[in-house]
């Protein structure tokens, strides 16, 4: 398949690998924001690959990983509505929330369906008109254009038993946060390339300069992967930073300017609270006061209770790259993915989800 097989060519992987051998010099420490791209790296064995000098740690790239119990917590609420359908996508139904989770909330009785898209979502409330349909829009800016289209068609339907319940967070101000913690160390970031499909390059140019670190936006398949770390190395080892774009065959410099348009018009950027990690300001997406009969916080009068009492759970250090989570005292014990104690055990772009699954270090 094209742009998929030769992006797994374990030659390829190889030659890059030997590239970096010649030009690493110091110990160097890399972050990934992307959950995908932390499985990728995880499972194909290229941690194990690299030269002892370089680290790479994990971000908050996982948006079920972020989305604070808070939330959930307002989900479940919503879901025990009567005459209430809650849809979500699947990762999201056994993440913990304060007292249960959302697949418990169904256990007893809550009307909770699993969708692939939130244009589905659109359709059952079409299908129910006497009934409230509500889509936990979690993820990052990948999934907003989606997320407000099925608003867009829910006005035009003339619809008023649809809402969404915005878990929207945005990468660059993640990135800002993560690099004002004294306790990071990171040299250099891989950007999530299917991110800056939608929204291009240009939000990364401020960071570059003002944290002078190199990001290099990757894709998710070995080769991309291997290849991305080989140019953000090849910057530090020359004293330079940029933004590169390792991920050209399929991000543009200007991104997608449609989708940007219709997330434009149905979202405001928003502070937002963050599992583990806490408010940062102006990281993530709200529904615009236009649109207020579509945003389930204000149609339910519901407030989101800042709660977190996971406390042992070191989601919040894996998020920001300070912890692995085999630096976990739980992890694969009384943490694990049929158990999880937190939100990274439980997605399939979690960092704990990963490492249980494949790693062998």
């Amino acid at each position: 398949m094209k742009y998929m097989t030769e992006y797994r060519d374990a030659k390829l992987v190889h030659a890059f690998l030997e590239k970096i051998q010649k030009i690493v010099t110091k110990k160097w420490t890399l972050m990934e924001v992307c959950g995908g791209q932390t499985h990728s790296l995880v499972k194909y064995g290229i941690l194990d690959l690299l030269p002892k000098e370089i680290t790479i740690v994990h971000g908050p790239g996982c948006p079920v990983c972020v989305t604070p119990q808070s939330l959930i917590n307002a989900a479940i609420e919503m879901a025990f509505l009567p005459n209430t359908i809650l849809c979500s996508y699947g990762d999201m139904l056994r993440v913990p929330g304060s007292k249960m989770s959302l697949l418990e909330a169904k256990a007893r009785g809550a009307n909770i369906r699993v969708l692939y898209s939130p244009l589905e979502a659109v359709d059952i409330a079409k299908q129910n008109p006497d009934k409230q349909v509500i889509f936990f829009a979690v993820g990052f800016e990948t999934t907003a254009p989606a997320n407000a289209l099925s608003v867009l068609h829910a006005q035009r339907s003339n619809l008023n038993n649809y809402s969404i319940l915005t878990a929207h967070v945005l990468v660059p101000p993640a990135i800002s946060a993560i690099m004002d913690d004294p306790m990071t160390k990171v040299n250099g970031f891989l950007a999530a390339g299917h991110v800056c499909t939608i929204m291009g390059n240009s939000e990364y140019y401020p960071l570059v300069e003002k944290y002078k670190i190199p990001i290099v936006i990757t894709g998710f398949e070995p080769v991309d992967l291997i290849q991305g770390i080989y140019m953000t190395l090849l910057q530090l080892e020359q004293g330079i930073y940029k933004v590169e774009n390792q991920y050209a065959r399929i991000v543009k410099e200007e991104g997608n300017p449609e989708a940007k348009k219709v997330i434009e018009t149905v979202f405001d950027i928003s502070d937002r609270n963050w599992r583990g990690i806490g408010i940062i300001p102006m990281s993530g997406y709200a529904v615009r006061e236009e649109f207020a009969q579509f945003d389930a916080m204000k149609k339910f009068n519901l407030i989101e209770n800042d709660s977190e009492n996971q406390q042992e759970c070191i989601a919040g250090e894996i998020l920001k790259g300070i912890k692995k989570p085999k630096d976990c005292t739980h992890f694969g014990k009384s943490c694990t993915p049929i158990n999880p104690l937190g939100a990274p055990m439980v997605s399939t772009e979690g960092a704990c989800a990963a490492y249980y699954n494949f790693s062998t270090i």
